[in-house]
């Protein structure tokens, strides 16, 4: 009787009903006896979870993927070599199966972060142990474009199968714990690993080739146009390289034509100015600026973290992970923050400033015409070069000049730029109606030219 009085209520056009309770669900839902699950039912009507992707953290801070297997993303020498690798990340990691882990996640996070678009995140290689890398996978699983090649960063032949001439940055890391005995060679491997790429010579002709096929339809085994930005590095001196070390001392090893004297001190080395060293003890003088002024938070926060929030610290504290989320207005107003950029003083829009400017005229112009902050500069280490445009050149950073600093054409600028919405892709796009096309968003009359600066 009770089966009879609910199909007699369907069949009057009355809400469904499920266990005597009116539902929104469609009724061809729930007779395949399928109910989603996490969602209230006035809400799912308006949710549709098939056509729903996930691309964002639970946050909106970062990119996030469902979680992969390592297996799925290791290469063998060969797949990478026929990866045709461009502008990316080479982590090399010096790691026996049982070191301490060393949080890889805090490293790859902030290249994921969300205000960057998608195809702007750099593919994050690691070679390394495998057996090591397994321990940490399980904070990088949900991190999108990340490989594995199980090798050793002082195989010249894993380096070229990676290609390191054409990366974007090479950081070479050790997880193994030093031996007490003598603590200058607690850096050995990592301060070798960066003098055997730098001994390295490279065979430019994968750049040639590629920039000489005109094959529109030349497709990398990803599936990705090939399209190579530069040509790579010639000599492995130009690889753009930072070294991680844990006795300021060693940071004398790593460059062999540096006439520093061996007791100066590390931020005054050229390694440290050109950005190709790194030691622990930085990290102390940034807890100790943050002490003294908890504003310099904020800055430091979006420098190195990329922007994580105490909701996401907090989630990441309790050992949850990454976790994704659907993508909401208020989700996706969180990539709607500032990041970290670079504009070249060459050409474009700031060109100008390049022609015997002060850094003051530059630092004004950049703020009220493109809405950017101008941090500091990078400048090309030998002055008889500073005409010259090769962006392989020696360069080392100039935080904060004085007003009255001149500018060369081959000044390079570190900016905090305001996020770029890009263009959302409408059907049709390009077939010279105006509607179809969302213009970006400008500030301070900044609109396309602020792209073309960065």
């Amino acid at each position: 009787n009770i089966k009879n009085s609910v199909m007699a209520k369907e069949e009057n056009g009355s809400k469904p009903v499920m266990n005597g309770r009116p539902t929104n669900k469609p009724a061809d839902q729930q007779k395949n006896g399928k109910m989603e699950v996490g969602i209230a039912d006035d809400q799912a009507k308006d949710f549709d979870f098939a056509k729903t992707e996930m691309k964002y953290d639970s946050t909106g801070m970062f990119h996030w993927t469902p979680a992969r297997s390592i297996e799925d993303c290791i290469l063998d020498r060969n797949q990478a070599a026929m990866t045709v690798l461009n502008g990316h990340v080479v982590v090399c990691l010096f790691a026996d199966p049982d070191s301490p882990l060393i949080g890889l996640r805090n490293l790859v996070m902030p290249l994921r972060a969300s205000n960057f678009h998608y195809h702007e995140l750099k593919h994050v290689v690691i070679v390394g142990a495998v057996d090591y890398i397994r321990r940490e996978w399980k904070t990088l699983q949900n991190l999108p474009k990340i490989s594995v090649l199980n090798g050793s960063p002082l195989s010249r032949a894993d380096l070229r199968a990676v290609n390191v001439n054409l990366c974007d940055m090479c950081v070479i890391l050790s997880a193994k714990v030093p031996s007490n005995d003598d603590p200058t060679l607690a850096d050995k491997e990592a301060i070798l690993a960066s003098l055997n790429i730098k001994a390295m010579t490279f065979d430019d002709t994968i750049g040639v080739l590629n920039q000489s096929s005109n094959a529109p339809d030349a497709m990398s085994p990803l599936g990705s146009p090939i399209v190579l930005h530069r040509k790579g590095s010639v000599y492995g001196s130009n690889v753009p390289m930072i070294t991680e070390l844990v006795n300021d001392s060693n940071v004398q090893f790593l460059d062999q034509d540096d006439d520093d004297d061996p007791d100066t001190e590390l931020y005054l080395t050229q390694p440290f100015a050109c950005g190709t060293a790194f030691a622990v003890s930085v990290l102390d003088s940034l807890m100790s600026t943050t002490y003294f002024n908890q504003n310099a938070l904020t800055l430091i926060r979006s420098l190195i973290t990329g922007g994580a929030t105490p909701e996401l610290e907090l989630i990441l504290a309790e050992g949850a992970g990454l976790r994704g989320g659907y993508s909401t207005p208020e989700t996706l107003g969180n990539r709607d923050r500032c990041r970290v950029g670079q504009i070249s003083l060459t050409e474009g829009p700031l060109a100008k400033y390049g022609e015997g400017a002060k850094y003051i005229d530059l630092f004004v112009a950049a703020l009220r015409q493109y809405g950017m902050l101008c941090i500091g500069l990078y400048r090309i280490l030998f002055r008889d070069t500073s005409t010259s445009t090769d962006a392989s050149s020696k360069r080392y950073v100039i935080t904060n000049p004085p007003n009255d600093f001149n500018l060369l054409p081959s000044d390079q600028v570190f900016v905090l730029m305001q996020f770029d919405p890009g263009m959302e892709y409408r059907p049709g796009w390009g077939d010279g109606k105006t509607g179809d096309r969302i213009p970006r968003s400008s500030q301070g009359g900044g609109g396309q030219k602020k792209g073309d600066a960065s």
